[in-house]
C-alpha cells in the first residue's frame, strides 16, 4: 500500500464516520473532503475544483430552477387537485403513486412531494379516509419513478459525470427508462398490497385545526391566575391520563433545576411534550397560555386566525436557524404554537432550537401569513390545504420549456447540461420566474455536496485505493461470477444509501465499480446502474431520504413503520436488480 493509498483511505474513512454520524450537514462534511484531499495533495487544485463545473453539478443547479417553474406556475398543483378529487381509497393511492412516479422522473421528487403532500391529505380526510395510508406510497413512488430517467434525481447525474470523468460511456436520458418503469411496476403493486396489511392506520383528523399528528414540544406561560403556582413539577398532571410531560421550568431567562421537585411561579414558563389535544386540555386545566415570541403581535386583530401546521422543507433557508434568529414571527406575522420532531430531545425555548429538515410548526396565523408561507420554498404549509392559483400561461410555458429541454436532449442535439441552461434562461426571460424565486429554488446543499464529493471519487481512482477495493471484492465473491458481483455493489450502496447522503453514498461505490469491471474485463454500465438504482431507492428508514422524512413527520409514523414496509421493498428491488440489470446492460464490453 503507498502512502498516496493509506492517506486516502484515512479521508474515506473519516468522510464515512462523519457523514453517518450526522454531526454535521452532508454538504459541510464534503468540504472538509475537498479541503483535505487538497492539503494532503491527493488531487490538484484543478481537480478539486472541477466538482464545480461538473456537468453533473450545473445540471442539478439548473433542473432545481427548472422545478421550480412547474411549482411556482401551478402546473403541479392543478395535476395534484385532479387526483384530489378522486372518492375511492384505491384509486387515489394508484394514480398517485403513478402520476407521483411519472412527474419525479423529470423534476425534482422532494419539490414533487412538497406540492402532492398537503393535496393528498385533504383528499384523504375528505372522504373519511387516514393519510398515514397515503403518505409512504407517494414518498417511494418519488423516489422509484427517479431511477426511470438520467435527470430524475442528481443521483444519476452524479453517476453519469463520474463514469465519465473516468473515461467510461456515460448514459442517455432515457437509457435507464426500460429498466425503471419495471421497477415503478413492481413498486406500485407491493404498495398497493402493503398498504393494506403493512401501513397503519393512524386515524382520520376530525377538524383541520385539532388533528394535529405526533407529539409536540410547547412552551406555556404560568399567568397570575394559574393554578400551577405553588406546584411542584411532579404535582402539575396528577393522574393525568393524557400523553403530557414537563420537560423544563424557564425562569427569568435561566432554566429551574430539578424541574420536577421545583415550585412553579408566576411568570415561569413550562416546556410541556406530548399529543396536541393533551397539551391543550393541560393548559386549560392549569390557567396556563401560550408564550408569545414576538410581543407586537399581541394587538393583532383574531379576526380570520386559523391554526395551521408548516413543514421545514429540504434545502430550506430556515434549517440551523432558530425561530429567535430568523424572526420568524415577525418575518411571517405568525405565532409558533408547538414544535413536533420525531427525535423529541428538545430542552430549551422553542425559540432557541435550530431547525431541521422535516419540522412541523404548528401556528396561530392570519390567512394572509399562509399566503406568505405557501410561496416560500423552503416550507409546505399543511394544515390550511387551499392552494394558490396562477394563469395557464405561465403553467404551459413551464411545462413546454421543460418538455423542450427532454426532448432536445434526447435528440442529441444539444447535451443535458447546455439545454437545461437554456432552459432556465427561457423560464426568466418569459417571467414564468423571476431571478430571485430562480436563486431561492436551488438547493446550494446539494450543489455543494456534489462539488465536493466528486473529487474523492478521483482521488481513490488516482491512488489506487479504487483498485485495491475491487480486488478485495473480487477475491471475496469474483469466484462466483459477475452477477454475484453485481449483487454485492448492490447491496453495499444500498446499505450505504440508508445511514448517509445517498450521493455520498454513490461518489463511494462508484470508483470502486469502475475499478471492479475493469479488473474483471467487463463493460462499467451494469454496476454503474446498480450503484445509481440503489443510491436512489432508500426505503427502510425514514432519514434515509429527504422525501422519507418529509412524510416521516407529516404523518406521525413511527420508525418501525418504515422498516415493516421499506425493507421488504428495499429486498424485493436488490432481487430485481439482480435479475433484471444484467439483461438490460450485459456485461460484455
Amino acid at each position: 500500500m503507498t502512502p498516496d493509498m493509506l492517506l486516502t483511505f484515512l479521508v474515506l474513512a473519516g468522510a464515512v464516520a462523519l457523514f453517518v454520524s450526522e454531526r454535521m450537514p452532508p454538504e459541510v462534511v464534503a468540504m472538509l473532503v475537498l479541503a483535505a484531499l487538497l492539503t494532503l495533495r491527493l488531487v490538484t487544485t484543478e481537480e478539486a475544483l472541477s466538482g464545480f463545473s461538473s456537468p453533473a453539478t450545473v445540471t442539478v443547479a439548473a433542473m432545481f430552477v427548472l422545478s421550480a417553474g412547474l411549482q411556482q406556475s401551478g402546473s403541479l398543483n392543478r395535476l395534484g387537485e385532479a387526483i384530489a378529487r378522486i372518492r375511492w381509497g384505491w384509486l387515489l393511492a394508484l394514480v398517485m403513486m403513478l402520476l407521483t412516479a411519472a412527474v419525479s422522473a423529470f423534476i425534482n421528487n422532494t419539490a414533487a412531494v412538497a406540492v402532492f403532500l398537503p393535496l393528498i391529505i385533504a383528499a384523504a380526510v375528505a372522504n373519511n379516509l387516514p393519510p398515514s395510508k397515503f403518505l409512504i406510497p407517494l414518498s417511494y413512488a418519488a423516489q422509484f419513478g427517479g431511477v426511470c430517467t438520467l435527470i430524475g434525481t442528481s443521483t444519476n447525474l452524479l453517476v453519469d459525470s463520474m463514469a465519465r470523468q473516468a473515461g467510461h460511456a456515460g448514459f442517455t436520458i432515457f437509457e435507464f427508462s426500460q429498466l425503471g418503469i419495471l421497477f415503478v411496476v413492481i413498486g406500485t403493486v407491493y404498495l398497493m398490497v402493503a398498504r393494506r396489511f403493512l401501513l397503519p392506520d393512524l386515524g382520520v383528523p376530525q377538524q383541520a385545526d385539532s388533528g394535529h399528528a405526533g407529539r409536540y414540544v410547547t412552551e406555556l406561560l404560568v399567568t397570575e391566575k394559574s393554578s400551577a403556582i405553588g406546584r411542584r413539577g411532579s404535582e402539575l398532571l396528577p393522574g393525568n391520563d393524557g400523553d403530557v410531560v414537563l420537560l423544563e421550568i424557564f425562569r427569568q431567562r435561566a432554566t429551574v433545576p430539578s424541574p420536577r421537585a421545583a415550585e412553579v411561579e408566576a411568570g415561569d414558563r413550562l416546556l410541556l411534550r406530548g399529543n396536541w389535544n393533551d397539551i391543550e386540555a393541560a393548559r386549560r386545566m392549569l390557567k396556563l397560555r401560550h408564550h408569545q415570541v414576538a410581543g407586537d403581535l399581541e394587538g393583532d386583530d383574531e379576526d380570520g386566525r386559523v391554526h395551521a401546521e408548516v413543514m421545514v422543507a429540504p434545502g430550506s433557508h430556515l434549517i440551523g436557524h432558530t425561530l429567535a434568529s430568523l424572526r420568524f414571527a415577525h418575518m411571517y406575522h405568525a405565532r409558533v404554537q408547538g414544535l413536533h420532531r420525531h427525535r423529541l430531545s428538545i430542552r430549551q425555548p422553542l425559540d432557541h432550537v435550530p431547525l431541521a429538515v422535516g419540522d412541523v410548526l404548528l401556528l396561530d396565523a392570519p390567512q394572509s401569513a399562509l399566503e406568505l408561507m405557501r410561496a416560500d420554498p423552503g416550507l409546505v404549509v399543511l394544515g390550511q390545504r387551499e392552494q394558490t392559483r396562477t394563469s395557464l400561461r405561465r403553467s404551459l410555458l413551464a411545462l413546454g420549456i421543460l418538455t423542450a429541454v427532454v426532448a432536445v436532449a434526447a435528440a442529441g442535439l444539444m447535451s443535458i447540461v447546455a439545454a437545461a441552461i437554456i432552459g432556465c434562461c427561457l423560464l426568466l426571460l418569459l417571467r414564468v420566474l423571476e431571478p430571485e424565486e430562480a436563486y431561492a429554488s436551488i438547493d446550494w446543499r446539494v450543489v455543494l455536496l456534489l462539488a465536493g464529493v466528486l473529487p474523492l471519487g478521483i482521488a481513490l481512482q488516482k491512488s489506487g485505493a479504487a483498485a485495491m477495493l475491487a480486488d478485495f471484492s473480487i477475491d471475496m465473491v469474483g469466484g462466483f461470477g459477475p452477477v454475484a458481483t453485481l449483487a454485492v455493489i448492490y447491496i453495499l450502496t444500498s446499505l450505504l444509501t440508508e445511514i448517509m447522503s445517498n450521493n455520498a453514498s454513490a461518489a463511494v461505490v462508484v470508483p470502486i465499480a469502475i475499478a471492479t469491471a475493469e479488473s474483471l474485463g467487463l463493460d462499467s454500465k451494469p454496476f454503474l446502474v446498480a450503484v445509481a438504482f440503489a443510491a436512489s431507492t432508500s426505503f427502510a428508514t425514514p432519514i434515509s431520504y429527504q422525501t422519507n422524512t418529509m412524510v416521516y413527520a407529516a404523518a406521525g409514523y413511527r420508525f418501525r413503520d418504515f422498516v415493516k414496509v421499506g425493507l421488504p421493498l428495499n429486498l424485493i428491488f436488490i432481487v430485481m436488480a439482480i435479475v433484471l440489470i444484467p439483461r438490460h446492460f450485459p456485461f460484455s464490453a
